[in-house]
């Protein structure tokens, strides 16, 4: 693009291109907010922790962590010693680990006051075991979601005053699920607290002589919107567990099994040993997400294993450079979430456009398969991203890429939608369910079918667009054309096609009723009566009256979809649709002939004003065509008549005038002269006989004997020598046919085959007020 491009310009390409890509830019901002909204007040979390669960859980198996030993209290054990131990026995039980020269000892038990026998043994051991850390439970008030956080539980004091003692809080989820954890946790009176899990830890990395990665014993503390939480207490130092997914979980041990010498004599050596309950009896457990998968049931993790997990979590990630689980911040959660509404958007955009049944077939293929390796791909780039320690928003991320991809096929059904509305304003609605709702309805082809067709016309109005810029030409033909159109509706006729100022209007395809003609006749006597409100409408925007002429046949035609595959339409083909463009061709401003069999339809409720032979171009036969007035049954319309006669002129005008022949002008210029009009038609005699339903065009001048007349010339306007003068589109009618039609008196009128009767079907505004002057010349 270039660089220098105007303002304009941009304007104009980015407008262009925003278009182009519409229903991306409409789907992927929108369902972007959506979720990106729904994720802020927490909507989606319980999915997002729900599937962070179900990725732990699909993992790769780890082998455990031997540098951690729990020796646990079992049923068993508290069956055989009873419930609590006493000193004596828990002095006796860490004499023995203690023998064994372990790095560091968790005591994950309750021992803040003295039990049975034995006290000042335990007290001299804790005294004389500096890597031996004592549990405590702090009310720190901080997070009410915190394991039992409203209640104190006090460390040995021995171990308090030696600073042996480390915080055992567990931060739990809405779902009641530890995922977090503590490296410290700070009191509301300013008292500080390393975790449990970190004192241990510490010990064991006092002999470690190289420590990989150190910064994971600082990480970034846990933000309230980390990864899927919304609003989450991030009070403390907290961290997300990386789990240790290990089908054999820690070496366990029982109690008794220690205490009576059954375990080997280096168990313990250079390791861990965390000692706590794991009998389900003492509720000392938790929910975690290994517990349970989707479907199963679920189960409990001892207390003292989450703790495990959690010094696991540390040792791995400082020595064995195993990552730590690590979020994004939120404007690149927010650019993921967008990315991927744009690749669901896009997936369907892209699409859009099916040419072909067998493409559309294929189309359909490939987009379902598209999506379900994007989808799949979005899976496993979670699952290797949690691996190495990063938690993606799977969850946000599919919904964007499904609503992407929904929202635009909605886009398309709406547009579709608003197209059908469109194309029935050139169908009627049984059209478009033809077309749209049957498996053939837009196949190519078509079939044989009896349809009464209706063509109108508007009388020379090419004469007038001629003369008009082309802004007022389309202002009166959308006047004319929306007129029309609503006149048609009620009588269900479907309209095939607009050429310029004509409009074909078919009865019986793609429905067929067995009174097509009959609505056809009346629909034709409804739009000419619709012509007095066009007029007034035109009148009122400046410009020109005009008038309309309808023929109207009925026939065998071949109705269907026509064209090729890239483009079709429904239409009718066949000689009576020519047929019924030549007698619409007959008619003059007002009038509706219809074609014989036609007539034989609505014979008995038809209105004439008789009939006449007429030999159109293309037909071996004469046919009987008729002047129709009104239709009776059901519809009951009729024409007002229009009831004006010939004036006799006191001095003939005379006129020249040449014979068109469809559209093209014959090249004999004739004279004749005009001895009797009115504003719409005149009694003319010409030089050579005339065929009836000729079209002519006269060239009309005001003779002086009128324009320098008292009567006229006193009324100056038009009566400039420019305005006396122009060209009169008309047609030959018979006697009967002028007089049917226009209601005027016969008295007087020459019967030489010299004269004919003409009726004005254009007629220039400047003649039209001298036509009304003349004919007012009694």
């Amino acid at each position: 693009m270039d660089c220098q491009m105007s303002p304009s310009k941009y304007a104009k390409y980015l407008k262009t291109a925003l278009w182009k890509w519409r229903g991306i830019a409409i789907a992927a901002p929108t369902i972007s907010i959506v979720v990106i909204g729904l994720r802020l007040v927490g909507g989606l979390e319980s999915w997002e922790l729900a599937m962070l669960d179900q990725f732990f859980r699909w993992r790769s198996p780890e082998p455990e962590d031997n540098r951690i030993v729990i020796i646990g209290v079992d049923e068993a054990d508290i069956r055989q010693y009873t419930w609590p131990i006493d000193d004596a026995l828990l002095a006796n039980l860490l004499q023995r680990v203690k023998q064994q020269e372990p790095r560091a000892i968790g005591l994950d038990l309750v021992r803040d006051q003295p039990m049975g026998k034995g006290n000042a043994q335990l007290t001299q051991l804790f005294k004389t075991t500096p890597n031996l850390i004592g549990a405590t439970k702090t009310a720190d008030l901080v997070d009410s979601n915190f394991a039992i956080a409203s209640s104190n539980i006090k460390s040995p004091p021995a171990l308090a005053e030696l600073g042996q003692v480390g915080a055992v809080n567990l931060p739990l989820d809405a779902d009641g699920r530890v995922r977090r954890g503590f490296l410290s946790i700070r009191q509301p009176n300013g008292d500080s607290y390393l975790s449990f899990g970190l004192q241990l830890a510490l010990l064991y990395l006092d002999g470690e002589k190289i420590l990989k990665n150190e910064q994971a014993l600082n990480p970034p503390r846990l933000q309230p919107h980390a990864g899927g939480y919304s609003q989450v207490d991030a009070g403390g130092h907290q961290f997300i567990i990386n789990y240790r997914r290990s089908p054999s979980g820690y070496r366990t041990v029982r109690m008794a099994d220690v205490l009576m010498g059954k375990v080997a004599p280096d168990l313990f050596r250079d390791r861990i040993v965390m000692i706590g309950v794991t009998a389900v009896s003492l509720r000392d457990w938790f929910f975690t997400p290994l517990d349970s998968g989707l479907g199963s049931t679920r189960i409990f993790t001892a207390g003292v294993e989450v703790h495990s997990q959690i010094i696991s979590h540390i040792l791995s990630s400082t020595i064995d450079d195993r990552p730590t689980i690590q979020t994004w911040q939120e404007p690149w959660e927010w650019l993921w979430i967008f990315s991927w509404s744009l690749v669901g958007a896009i997936l369907i955009w892209q699409w859009r456009n099916v040419q072909t049944k067998d493409r559309e077939l294929l189309v359909l293929l490939l987009r379902s398969l598209s999506a379900l390796l994007l989808g799949s791909g979005l899976f496993v780039t979670c699952l290797i991203a949690l691996h190495y320690g990063w938690w993606l928003p799977f969850v946000p991320a599919a919904i964007a890429f499904i609503g992407g991809g929904a929202i635009v096929t909605s886009y398309l059904a709406i547009t579709a939608a608003q197209i059908r509305t469109y194309f029935s304003r050139y169908l009627t609605d049984a059209v478009v369910k033809s077309l749209l709702e049957t498996p053939e309805g837009l196949q190519l082809g078509g079939d044989r079918r009896k349809v009464t067709i209706l063509m109108c016309d508007l009388r020379g109005f090419s004469t007038i667009s001629e003369k008009m810029p082309p802004e007022k030409v389309v202002d009166i033909l959308n006047v004319f054309l929306g007129t029309m159109t609503e006149a048609i509706a009620p009588y269900e006729g479907t309209i095939d096609e607009f050429i310029g100022d004509a409009i074909l209007v078919l009865f019986g395809a793609p429905i067929y009723r067995a009174d097509d003609a009959a609505r056809a006749v009346a629909s034709a006597i409804a739009m000419q009566l619709s012509m007095r409100a066009v007029n007034q409408k035109l009148g009122q925007m400046g410009l020109p009256e005009i008038a309309m002429g309808i023929g109207i046949n009925t026939g065998e035609v071949v109705a269907g979809n026509i064209g090729s595959q890239s483009r079709a339409k429904y239409a009718v083909v066949g000689n009576h649709v020519n047929l019924t463009a030549r007698i619409e061709s007959y008619t003059v401003g007002g009038q509706i002939l219809i074609s014989e069999s036609t007539y034989a339809e609505i014979a008995d409720i038809a209105k004439t004003n008789g009939s006449m032979e007429v030999e159109p171009k293309g037909v071996s036969q004469p046919i009987s065509i008729y002047d129709i007035y009104g239709i009776g049954g059901n519809y009951d319309l009729e024409l007002p008549a229009i009831g004006e006669s010939l004036t006799n002129l006191e001095v003939p005008i005379p006129v020249t005038y040449r014979i068109l022949e469809e559209k093209h002008l014959g090249t004999d210029i004739l004279n004749g002269e005009i001895w009797r009009l009115s504003l719409h038609g005149a009694e003319m005699s010409v030089s050579q006989p005339i065929t009836s339903l000729m079209n002519l065009k006269v060239h009309f001048q005001v003779p002086a004997h009128y324009w320098q007349s008292a009567s006229l010339a006193d009324n100056q306007e038009g009566n400039q020598e420019g305005d006396r003068e122009g060209d009169i589109y008309a047609k030959v009618l018979n006697n009967q046919q002028l007089f049917n039609n226009l209601e005027v008196a016969t008295e007087g009128l020459g019967k030489t085959d010299q004269k004919i009767y003409i009726h004005f079907t254009t007629v220039p505004s400047h003649l039209q007020k001298w036509l009304t002057r003349l004919s007012q010349l009694a």
